[in-house]
């Protein structure tokens, strides 16, 4: 085990302590009974995304090639997975790496940035007559929400293309919100109760107006349920989720006091919540220049987050309910440019996939020390998906009829079955 391994021992046992202990008091008092008395891996399932917006080098994350040609200076450490090493801006996701699978064989066909992010947010290409649906809207979609009142799909943090769903409908598309840990804007009535009431009945005597020779096609829209929805949020005990004040201060640290750190706390509470889907994203690896400098920027915020959340879901007895998917759209050229950078490629890169009763402690595919050879056991995105519903519980193979009347499956994809606990 490397000394940077070793240095973070003691502050993560403190952290699990503090975890675990009455410091924190198990902040669900403060929300429902229903998510707080549901534990281990009877809970219905959920699904946590780390997106890695720009594009990851899998250099210098977590399939560094140390000492050869497309390794460039980047050094490696051991983790607790026997035998695999990860980029050494990495010693917090070290000790914890073996609760994940790390797919290290990832192909996509394509290295644009929007289309990228669109074959591995929905494992299809993008065509010009249909719009599919992310993961987590099908998650959202399939998956049963009971008693909650507030959104099932939530995405935390600036991310460039929002997920969205489809033909499954705006209703599966995520709930934005730019700022995780913030008070949430426009959720409080700017006037009393009582004058808040008395618009509310104008509001209804209006819609109720306009609904006359309207019935079939006002039925046929969102707007009604919209309201109602939102109406029902605004005066949810469960919006406490998405607040981290009452969190303690050595919690926060430990996430990191940034915007993904936070997103990282409050998927947790939202998890917690029994919120179906959810993701947080980090920007800035699109690093076609400066991928060095600009890559251990990256690590100093997702390091502690990753290793945090991982260790909180597994205190709170949620790891086992909880897929999570960490990734980006594509990876990093082997080669390094004349900008000390490095371009876009498809053709080899990384994730992270772990929870849920997914196996762990596997890597999965292998690429070129090279940068010649195509990747060792290629896994496309499909496979991945297809894998991830189907340890949800939801039928991978289900075709469903968009609004046109086209029948599509969720997936083309067949689950890996390397990433299934024998």
């Amino acid at each position: 085990m490397s000394d940077s391994l070793i240095n973070c021992c003691w502050n993560r046992r403190e952290l699990l302590q503090l975890l675990t202990t009455g410091v924190v008091a198990f902040s669900t008092s403060q929300l429902s009974a229903r998510a707080a008395e549901e534990r281990g891996p009877q809970r219905s399932k959920s699904l946590i995304t780390l997106w890695l917006a720009g594009g990851p080098s899998q250099l210098e994350t977590w399939d560094p090639h140390p000492g050869t040609r497309i390794g460039g200076p980047t050094k490696a450490i051991d983790t607790s997975i026997q035998g695999t090493q990860i980029c050494e801006w990495y010693p917090q996701t070290a000790e914890i790496l073996n609760s994940f699978c790390v797919i290290r064989s990832v192909v996509s066909k394509e290295g644009d940035h929007e289309r990228g992010t669109y074959v591995v947010r929905t494992g299809y290409r993008p065509e010009p007559t249909v719009v599919h649906p992310s993961l987590g809207s099908i998650v959202y979609h399939e998956l049963p929400r009971g008693g909650l009142e507030i959104p099932g799909h939530v995405s935390l943090g600036d991310g460039q293309f929002a997920t969205r769903g489809g033909y499954l409908g705006e209703e599966s598309t995520a709930f934005r919100v730019f700022e995780p840990g913030r008070n949430l804007t426009n959720l409080e009535a700017p006037v009393d109760p009582e004058r808040h009431q008395r618009r509310l009945e104008t509001l209804g005597q209006l819609s109720e107006g306009f609904l006359n020779g309207r019935r079939y096609p006002i039925a046929n829209s969102l707007h009604q349920k919209t309201i109602d929805s939102a109406l029902k949020m605004m005066t949810s005990e469960q919006l406490k989720a998405f607040s981290i004040s009452d969190e303690p201060a050595a919690v926060l640290a430990a996430y990191g006091d940034h915007p993904f750190g936070r997103g990282c706390l409050v998927a947790r509470r939202l998890i917690e919540m029994g919120v179906r889907a959810v993701d947080v994203t980090l920007n800035g690896f699109d690093t076609h220049a400066n991928n060095f400098g600009l890559s251990k920027g990256r690590a100093e915020i997702l390091d502690p987050a990753l290793s945090t959340l991982v260790t909180d879901l597994k205190s709170r007895d949620l790891w086992d309910s909880t897929v999570v998917l960490v990734c980006g759209e594509f990876g990093r050229t082997p080669q390094i440019n004349p900008l000390d950078g490095r371009d876009h490629w498809p053709h080899g890169f990384s994730i992270l996939l772990g929870g849920g009763g997914l196996a762990s402690g596997r890597v999965i595919g292998a690429t070129d020390p090279q940068g010649v050879k195509s990747p060792e056991n290629p896994i496309e995105i499909p496979q991945i998906m297809a894998s991830i519903l189907q340890v949800l519980g939801i039928d991978f193979q289900k075709e469903i009829f968009t609004p046109i009347g086209r029948p599509i499956r969720l997936t083309s994809g067949q689950p890996l079955a390397a990433l299934f606990k024998a």
